[in-house]
């Protein structure tokens, strides 16, 4: 069994802000008000279930027990023992983990790339670290998983002190493909998913006692996407899976106050099509993942 995993020390006085993006360190240093604080709310909160695919109204609000169809979200729970977590993050630990914005540390195992200008090259990248080859592999035995060839693994270190959190944001489509996968390590956060294009969300009042989409909807309401934020509720252990409307539709963020102890994130993302076998940069595309298949990558 391997030896359970020791969080690495950090210098708490440090701090990886720029722009807009604030945490605890930097806000203490500027003498603002540095106590606890939840992240950026919509008006309205639903919570994915997974049984269903569906977005649920949350308990107490203005639309509990009502709901809409949710795809592009699979989520596998347990995905690695205890024991490989604490294997996994302890070989984490050993390599440097650079300060990022908004509280967080990161490793990036990856192209180097300017996606304004869009243009990439392989700079120190020399592939995914040799843990992950087993990660990968237990990967393809999921259905829609079976052709997943990561070409970029990011981690990511959120830790409750350091106020860390990540922004409401879209992953780019250029470069990266349609499927974005993540591992969460050592606790449970969630994943909260906003939309800013304008329009509206049908919500349905489904029967009591069937399952969602299955008997005839009575009722009706209409809610505005601006309006709306679905948690994704993230095990310990667990792997996300965000594709179609979920990766190109709806920004996904962690909130401050979603994240209450140490959690290791871990993504892999795969190639655009422009980069795959018939696009213009296939080769290239090919030469990258030679060397992200490796696995003989340290972070770069």
């Amino acid at each position: 069994m391997a030896a359970a995993a020791v969080a690495a020390p950090e210098p708490l006085g440090e701090c990886g802000c720029k722009g807009i993006r604030t945490c605890l360190v930097c806000e203490r240093q500027r003498g603002e008000d540095a106590s606890w604080r939840p992240g950026p709310l919509k008006t309205h909160r639903f919570s994915y279930c997974p049984d269903t695919g569906w977005a649920m109204g949350t308990e107490d609000s203005d639309f509990e027990g009502w709901a809409f169809p949710f795809p592009g979200v699979t989520l596998l729970e347990d995905f690695v023992t205890r024991e490989e977590e604490a294997e996994l993050v302890q070989l984490m630990d050993r390599d440097p983990w650079k300060l990022s914005q908004s509280g967080r540390r990161k490793q990036d195992y990856g192209p180097k790339v300017n996606f304004r200008k869009q243009r990439l090259k392989l700079g120190g990248f020399c592939g995914l670290p040799p843990s992950s080859r087993e990660l990968v592999r237990r990967m393809g035995m999921y259905p829609g998983l079976e052709d997943f060839q990561p070409v970029e693994q990011c981690n990511l270190d959120y830790r409750p002190e350091r106020g860390a959190a990540i922004d409401p944001h879209l992953d780019d489509a250029w470069l990266w493909g349609e499927r974005l996968v993540s591992l969460s390590l050592l606790a449970p956060t969630a994943l909260s998913l906003s939309r800013e294009s304008p329009g509206s969300l049908l919500l349905s009042l489904a029967p009591s006692g069937l399952p969602m989409g299955l008997g005839a909807v009575a009722t009706c309401r209409s809610v505005s996407c601006l309006e709306v934020e679905v948690a994704v509720a993230l095990p310990r252990r667990s792997l996300l899976v965000l594709r179609g409307p979920a990766r190109h539709q709806w920004q996904h963020a962690i909130h401050r106050g979603d994240v209450r102890a140490r959690r290791v994130g871990t993504t892999f993302r795969e190639l655009a099509a422009e980069f795959r076998p018939g696009g213009k940069q296939q080769d290239l595309g090919r030469e990258l993942l030679q060397v992200a298949l490796s696995f003989q990558g340290t972070p770069v």
